[in-house]
C-alpha cells in the first residue's frame, strides 16, 4: 500500500466522522502515522509532521474531511461526508449532492430528489455502487415521470440518509473502476465500526415533518449503534424509518396537438375531396364553394353506423352549434390540403391533476468488522431498505380533443370561439360536445434492495497486498396499478382560457362537476360514445446482480506501484406483468350507481390559483367493495398483454494500471495512475412479439417469445494526472474512453401498442453501448486551511447515442395484428405515434465548472464563523437526433441544463449552526423529438429551489435540529415545442418543514 493509500486508511479508523480532524497541509497528514498529543483548535494549521487530535463536530468539520479527500485523490472526485453519526447534511442524498459542481437534480413525486445528471448527462450515464459493488434501485412513478422503471439509473429516493455516512462522485475514470459510466460513479458507503473513534456509539434521532399543503405531520426516525471489543472486532447496526404523506397539484395537458391529426378529410370525389374538417362544421357552413349538408361529410363509424343523426347533430342529440367565424379561422390555418398552413395547437388533454402519496421508507445496515492485524481487515457488510408508496391520483379530461372520429372526438366537437397566438397556440376557446373524463389511477408500489457483501483485504508484505469481494444483491418493484374511468359525453360551454395565466389556464366545464349522476360507467353505447374505462396490471421487476472481485497491488519502487484485478458479475433483469383481458367496462352490478363509488377531489382551485374546480372522483376502495374485478380475467402472453421478458448479462472484466508519485524521487510532485482496462459483455435477451391466435384460440392475439443473444468487447484505457505546483496549487488532467450500457427495457426484444392513446413502441436487443472520450483538466488552489478555488474544463465526444425514433404510421403497417383493434372504436388507417430504439451519431460535450469553498476566519470575533460555498457549471453540446422520414436536427443533450450553479452560506459556534442553500437549474431538454405531432421537443423550465437548516446543542448529549425545503415554493414546469413552449404540466408541491432531536451516547 503507497503512503497515500496508508493515509486514507488511518484517516477513516483514527478520525470519525464524530470526530473529524481540521484542515491541516496534505503533506503533512500523508506522512503521520499516529495522531499527535497536542491540541489544536478548528482549522488550525500545525507544525508539519502533526495532525489534529480534537474533537470537532458539525457541517464544517464535514466540509474540511471532504476537501482533504479531494484533495488526496488523483482522479476528479468530490465528497460528502457526514456531519455526525446518522446525520447526513440534507434529508436526501440526491439533495446533498447538488453542492457538488456538475450535478444538477431532478425532482420526483412531492418534490423530492429523485436522481441526479452529472455534467448534463442524466441518471441512465450515472453508475451508483453501494459499499463497493453497483446497485440499482427502482421506482414507479405517474406516466409524467416516466412510469414504471426499465433502466439502470438509481432512485435515491428509495434510500433514507441516515444509513450512509459518506458519498463521492467520481467524474474521472481509472482503470480499476468498473466500467457504465458516461457521467460519473456515485460511491455511497455505509459506516462500520472501526471507523468510529470511540468504542461504543449510540445515536437517535427523531423528526416531525411538516408540508404546507398536505398539512399532516408526520414521522422521522433512526438510531445507530456501534460497539468495538477490543481492537479485533466490531459490530454496527443501523435502522431508519419514515412516513411521509404528500399531496400535489397539477395541470397537464398531457401532449399537445395540430387540430388537423384528429380531424378527417372528406373523401375522394366529394365536393371537399382532401380537405381536413377538424370541428363539426356548422350548420349551412360553405367551404370551397360547396356548402356541407352533413356534419362530417361522408363519414360513418367502423360498425357502419352514420355519425349525424341529421344535417342539425354533430351526432344524436349533439347538436352543431359552432359559429362561421370560429370555423373559418381555423381551417383558414389549416390549410386545404388538409396540412397545417400555420396550425392551431390544442391541449390533447387538458385537466386538473390531483396527486395524494403515502409513503413509507424502512432502511438498515448490519456490519461486522474483524480486525485480526494491522495488516488485514475482513468485514461482512448488508444493507436492507424498502420503499412503499400508495399513490392516488384523480384527473378530469376534456377528451375530444385527443379523440379521432372514430372514438366520436374532436370531429365531433363544435367549436365557438377560438383564439391562438401567432404560432397558432391556444389562447383561449368556447366549444360544444365536449366529452369529459374523470380518471383515477391507483398505484401501490414497493421497492425493495437487499445486499450482502464480504470484503478481504490483506496486506502479506510491506510492498504486496492483495483485496477484493463477493457480493450479491437484489432490487425487487412490485406495482399493482388500477385505472377507472367515468363519462359525461357531448357536454356544452366547455371553455378554456390562458389569458389570465399562460402555465394554468382557466376551464369551465358547462356542468356540475361534482355530481355523479351526470356521469356514465359501462361499455360503449351503440352510437360509438364510450362510457368509462378499466385497466388493471400487477408487474414485477427484478434485477438480481453477483459480483466477484480480486485485485492485487505490489510496490515496484517507492513511489511506483502496480495494480492489477479482474472482476466477474451477472446482471439478471426479468419483468413479468399481467392485466386485464379487455379494458371494456361490463355494466353496472344491479342496485349500484356511480355515487356508490365515488367522492369529491377537493383543493384543486385553492392550490392552482383559482383557475380549475373540483370534480367528481372514483374512490378505489369503493369500487372495489361495489363493482369489483372479480368477473374480469387476467391474462398476459397467451392474449398480447402485460410483459413478459428479461435480460442476463455477463461481464468479464480485468485490469492493469500504475500508480505513481514522484515527491519523493524527483524534484517536483507529480501523482497519479495510468492504465487500460477490458471487458467483456455477453447478453441474453428474450421479449413478446404480438402475432395473431391461432384459429379456435380464446384470444384474437397471442405473444411469441423472441430471443436474442449477441456480445461485444471494450478497451477501457484511462489516465489521471495530479501535478502539485506548490503545496497549495495543484493542476489535474484526465483522459479515458468510457462506455454507457442501454437500458434493459430497451434490450428486451419486444413490441407493443396501446390503443388509448393510439402509440406503439418497439425495443432493439441489438443496441450498441453509448461510448466516449473524455478529457478533463482542473487547477484548484488551496489557499487557506478549509479553503478551495478551482475551475475545470471537460470534454467528452460521445460516438455513438441512444434514440427512440418516432414516425406516424397507420395501425395497418406497424406490424401487429388487426385483431388487437377487436373490441375498439379504432380503425386500421388511424394513424399511431410509433417509436423505436436505434443507435444515433452523437455529437461533443464541453463544458467548465468553477467551484468555491471559502470559511471566513479572517473576519474579527463571531463574524469569523461564518463561511460560503459555491460553484457555477455551464456545459454545451450538440447531438445529432433522427425526426424520422431522412430529417435530422441538432440540439443540446436530453436531460442537459446548459447552466447550473449552487450557494451555500452557513454559520457555525459551538453550540449554533444555521446555512441556507439555494440551487439553479437553467431549463433541459426532456424529449427530443418530443413524441407529439408537429413539435421539435419538450423541456422542463429552469428552477431555483431555496433549502435551509439550523441545530442547536442543548448539551453535550442532546441537540435540536430545525429544516425547511422550498422556501419559496417554486414549482415544476414542464413545455412542449422549443418555439411554441405550449404548456405540458405545471405542479405545486408546497413547503416542507421538520423539527428534530438528536442524542448520542
Amino acid at each position: 500500500m503507497t503512503s497515500q493509500h496508508r493515509y486514507k486508511r488511518h484517516l477513516y479508523v483514527s478520525i470519525s466522522l464524530m470526530s473529524m480532524a481540521a484542515a491541516a497541509p496534505v503533506a503533512a497528514q500523508t506522512n503521520a502515522q499516529a495522531p499527535s498529543p497536542a491540541a489544536a483548535t478548528a482549522d488550525q494549521e500545525l507544525p508539519e509532521g502533526q495532525v489534529a487530535d480534537i474533537v470537532v463536530t458539525g457541517f464544517r468539520a464535514a466540509l474540511n474531511n471532504a476537501l482533504n479527500q479531494k484533495r488526496n485523490e488523483t482522479a476528479a472526485i468530490d465528497s460528502i461526508v457526514a456531519e455526525d453519526i446518522g446525520k447526513f447534511p440534507d434529508s436526501n442524498l440526491a439533495e446533498s449532492m447538488q453542492r457538488i459542481p456538475g450535478v444538477a437534480l431532478s425532482r420526483g413525486d412531492g418534490g423530492e430528489g429523485r436522481n441526479i445528471s452529472v455534467r448534463g448527462l442524466g441518471a441512465q450515464f450515472t453508475r451508483v455502487r453501494i459499499n463497493g459493488m453497483e446497485g440499482v434501485s427502482q421506482v414507479s412513478g405517474s406516466d409524467i415521470r416516466g412510469g414504471v422503471a426499465t433502466g439502470r439509473s438509481f432512485d435515491f429516493v428509495t434510500f433514507p440518509t441516515e444509513i450512509f455516512s459518506a458519498l463521492s462522485v467520481r467524474k474521472t475514470m481509472s482503470a480499476d473502476v468498473e466500467e457504465g459510466s458516461l457521467g460519473a460513479t456515485v460511491d455511497l458507503r455505509a459506516p462500520r465500526p472501526f471507523d468510529q473513534k470511540k468504542d461504543f456509539v449510540l445515536s437517535g434521532t427523531a423528526r416531525g415533518i411538516y408540508n404546507d399543503i398536505r398539512k399532516d405531520i408526520d414521522p422521522r426516525l433512526s438510531a445507530i449503534v456501534s460497539k468495538k471489543f477490543g481492537d479485533t472486532f466490531g459490530i454496527l447496526g443501523s435502522i431508519a424509518y419514515s412516513k411521509r404523506r404528500i399531496d400535489e397539484y397539477a395541470y397537464s395537458a398531457v401532449d399537445v396537438v395540430p387540430t388537423y391529426v384528429y380531424g378527417q378529410a372528406a373523401p375522394a370525389g366529394t365536393p371537399n375531396a382532401g380537405v381536413i374538417f377538424p370541428f363539426c362544421t356548422p350548420v349551412g357552413y360553405s367551404y370551397g364553394g360547396a356548402a356541407t349538408t352533413s356534419p362530417v361529410p361522408g363519414y360513418t363509424q367502423p360498425n357502419g353506423v352514420g355519425i349525424g343523426a341529421d344535417a342539425n347533430n354533430c351526432s344524436t342529440n349533439n347538436p352543431r352549434t359552432g359559429t362561421a367565424a370560429a370555423y373559418d379561422y381555423i381551417m383558414s390555418r389549416t390549410g386545404v390540403s388538409g396540412r397545417p398552413g400555420g396550425g392551431v395547437f390544442l391541449p390533447r388533454l387538458p385537466r386538473p391533476v390531483k396527486s395524494s402519496q403515502d409513503q413509507q421508507r424502512l432502511a438498515g445496515t448490519l456490519t461486522l468488522q474483524w480486525k485480526p492485524s494491522d495488516n488485514t481487515d475482513i468485514s461482512l457488510d448488508g444493507l436492507y431498505s424498502r420503499f412503499k408508496v400508495n399513490r392516488l391520483d384523480a384527473y378530469f379530461d376534456a377528451r375530444s380533443f385527443g379523440r379521432a372520429i372514430s372514438n366520436n372526438g374532436q370531429p365531433l366537437t363544435s367549436v365557438r370561439e377560438i383564439e391562438v397566438d401567432d404560432n397558432g397556440s391556444l389562447i383561449h376557446g368556447l366549444f360544444d360536445g365536449v366529452d369529459l373524463r374523470s380518471e383515477m389511477q391507483e398505484e401501490r408500489f414497493t421497492s425493495e434492495y437487499r445486499q450482502a457483501n464480504l470484503n478481504l483485504d490483506h496486506r502479506f508484505s510491506d510492498t504486496f497486498r492483495l483485496f477484493g469481494l463477493v457480493g450479491i444483491n437484489e432490487s425487487r418493484l412490485d406495482v399493482n396499478r388500477l385505472q377507472v374511468a367515468i363519462d359525461s359525453n357531448d357536454t356544452r360551454d366547455w371553455s378554456i382560457d390562458f389569458r389570465d395565466n399562460p402555465d394554468i389556464p382557466k376551464i369551465g366545464y358547462g356542468i356540475d362537476t361534482t355530481n355523479p349522476a351526470l356521469f356514465r360507467y359501462g361499455p360503449p353505447l351503440t352510437n360509438g360514445d364510450q362510457q368509462g374505462q378499466l385497466s388493471n396490471f400487477i408487474r414485477r421487476n427484478v434485477i438480481l446482480s453477483k459480483t466477484f472481485e480480486l485485485n492485487g497491488e505490489w510496490q515496484a519502487a517507492q513511489g511506483f506501484t502496480f495494480v492489477a484485478g479482474g472482476q466477474y458479475r451477472t446482471n439478471r433483469y426479468t419483468a413479468r406483468e399481467r392485466q386485464l383481458g379487455t379494458t371494456t367496462p361490463l355494466t353496472l352490478p344491479a342496485g349500484v350507481s356511480i355515487a356508490d363509488f365515488t367522492y369529491t377531489t377537493s383543493g384543486i382551485g385553492k392550490n392552482l390559483d383559482g383557475q380549475l374546480q373540483d370534480f367528481v372522483s372514483v374512490d378505489p376502495t369503493k369500487f372495489r367493495n361495489a363493482v369489483g374485478l372479480d368477473n374480469y380475467a387476467y391474462c398476459s402472453i397467451e392474449c398480447a398483454r402485460g410483459t413478459y421478458g428479461g435480460v442476463d448479462e455477463k461481464y468479464k472484466s480485468g485490469y492493469l494500471m500504475v500508480r505513481f508519485d514522484t515527491k519523493d524521487v524527483l524534484p517536483f510532485g507529480l501523482r497519479g495512475d495510468a492504465g487500460v482496462r477490458y471487458v467483456h459483455t455477453s447478453l441474453d435477451t428474450y421479449g413478446p412479439i404480438t402475432t395473431a391466435a391461432p384459429a379456435g384460440s380464446a384470444y384474437s392475439s397471442r405473444f411469441v417469445i423472441s430471443e436474442v443473444s449477441r456480445s461485444y468487447e471494450d478497451w477501457l484505457p484511462a489516465v489521471n494526472l495530479a501535478l502539485d505546483i506548490t503545496p497549495e496549487l495543484i493542476a489535474r488532467f484526465s483522459a479515458a474512453r468510457v462506455m454507457s450500457r442501454p437500458s434493459y427495457g430497451q434490450l428486451i426484444p419486444a413490441g407493443s401498442a396501446n390503443l388509448v392513446i393510439q402509440t406503439a413502441s418497439f425495443s432493439n436487443p441489438f443496441l450498441d453501448p453509448i461510448r466516449a472520450n473524455t478529457i478533463d483538466a482542473a487547477l484548484e488552489w488551496y489557499f487557506a486551511p478549509g479553503s478551495l478555488v478551482s475551475v475545470g474544463y471537460f470534454y467528452k465526444n460521445i460516438e455513438t447515442y441512444i434514440q427512440a425514433l418516432p414516425q406516424l404510421v397507420p395501425f395497418q403497417d406497424i406490424g401487429l395484428p388487426l385483431s388487437l383493434l377487436s373490441g375498439t372504436q379504432l380503425r386500421p388507417t388511424d394513424l399511431f405515434s410509433v417509436q423505436r430504439n436505434v443507435n444515433t451519431p452523437g455529437g461533443p460535450l464541453r463544458g467548465f465548472e468553477v467551484n468555491v469553498q471559502l470559511p471566513f476566519r479572517f473576519l474579527p470575533g463571531p463574524l469569523s464563523n461564518f463561511g460560503a460555498l459555491a460553484n457555477f457549471t455551464r456545459v454545451r453540446s450538440n447531438i445529432t437526433y433522427l425526426l424520422g422520414n431522412g430529417r435530422t436536427r441538432v440540439a443540446p443533450l436530453v436531460g442537459l441544463s446548459g447552466e447550473t450553479a449552487s450557494g451555500t452560506l452557513y454559520y457555525e459556534d459551538n453550540r449554533f449552526s444555521i446555512r441556507s442553500t439555494v440551487n439553479y437549474r437553467s431549463s433541459f431538454l426532456t424529449a427530443v423529438p418530443s413524441g407529439s405531432i408537429d413539435a421539435d421537443s419538450s423541456s422542463n423550465a429552469s428552477s431555483i429551489f431555496v433549502d435551509a437548516s439550523a441545530s442547536y446543542n442543548l448539551t453535550d448529549n442532546i441537540k435540536l435540529i430545525a429544516e425547511v425545503s422550498n422556501i419559496t415554493n417554486e414549482t415544476n414546469r414542464l413545455t412542449v415545442d422549443t418555439v411554441r413552449q405550449d404548456p405540458l404540466y405545471t405542479a405545486y408541491f408546497g413547503r416542507t418543514y421538520a423539527l428534530a432531536i438528536n442524542f448520542q451516547l
